[in-house]
């Protein structure tokens, strides 16, 4: 009942020597591949300006805030619920133990 049961042996037959390659003593040339060029863009490229850089900046800063916010209030919703848990099992203990006197 416990004891492992193993596959069959594989039964595929063995395969024979490789087949002999041609040796070619003289190497064949091949044509030298065409070198890609860059292809130029016709999009300007991005250039920031003193008012687009300053949006850039307070945008940022208000996203560091929002995020901080957001888990600072979970971090303080964390904090709350254990504590609210410790005030109960305290009450919970303190029940049970004046129960048993």
């Amino acid at each position: 009942m416990f004891k492992p049961k193993y596959p069959p042996p594989d039964t595929a037959p063995v395969p024979s020597a490789p087949p002999s390659t041609v040796h070619c003593p003289v190497p064949l040339k091949r044509a030298a591949a065409p070198v890609p060029t860059a292809v130029a863009s016709n999009r300007p490229a991005v250039q920031l300006t003193p008012g687009s850089a300053l949006t850039l900046v307070v945008g940022g800063s208000a996203v560091v805030l929002v995020v901080g916010a957001v888990l600072v209030s979970m971090l303080l919703a964390v904090a709350v619920t254990a504590a609210s848990v410790a005030v109960c099992a305290v009450t919970v203990r303190s029940i049970l133990k004046s129960d048993r006197r």
